[in-house]
């Protein structure tokens, strides 16, 4: 079908984000690149999903829940490239929801690994679930705009 579509058009086919070479050092083929995402998104999900057993750990639970939370983040590289991926983390729509995102996470196993406070690292975990949340927004048009004026509109005070 391709074929037949680069004929019409003169020739020029448009490369999918699959087709496209993602940073030269990554020589996997579309369906590789496919593999390797689905594999690890699926991993990622399973790990979050797996930390709810030791829920009643907290420490345990935000080591597995944010290992699981970056893995399938970080799947979507396998798409596109580690370079292209870090572009769109740092575009200036998103660089704010990344940080916070990133900065949520590193607090997340500070609190863990070197604190050790149980209620601290749920906070953390709390604070880096929506901060993923509004990070996904920004890939969204309008989304983010459209969840603050909701925000806005349900907590308001006024009457």
């Amino acid at each position: 079908m391709w074929k037949m579509k680069e004929y019409v058009s003169g020739g020029e086919r448009e490369e999918s984000l699959l087709e496209q070479e993602s940073d030269g050092f990554c020589s996997l083929s579309p369906i590789q690149r496919m593999y390797a995402f689905a594999a690890c998104l699926g991993s990622g999900l399973v790990i979050m999903f797996l930390s709810l057993i030791v829920f009643a750990k907290p420490i345990k639970f935000a080591l597995l829940f944010t290992f699981g939370n970056v893995l399938a983040v970080g799947s979507t590289a396998f798409l596109m490239g580690p370079e292209r991926q870090l572009r769109m983390m740092l575009d200036s729509v998103r660089i704010y929801a990344t940080a916070i995102y990133v900065g949520f996470v590193v607090l997340a196993l500070i609190c863990a690994l070197l604190i050790h406070s149980k209620i601290l690292t749920i906070v953390a975990i709390i604070c880096e679930i929506c901060a993923l949340f509004w990070y996904c927004l920004s890939y969204i048009p309008f989304a983010r705009r459209i969840v603050s004026e909701l925000m806005v509109r349900f907590c308001d005070t006024e009457l």
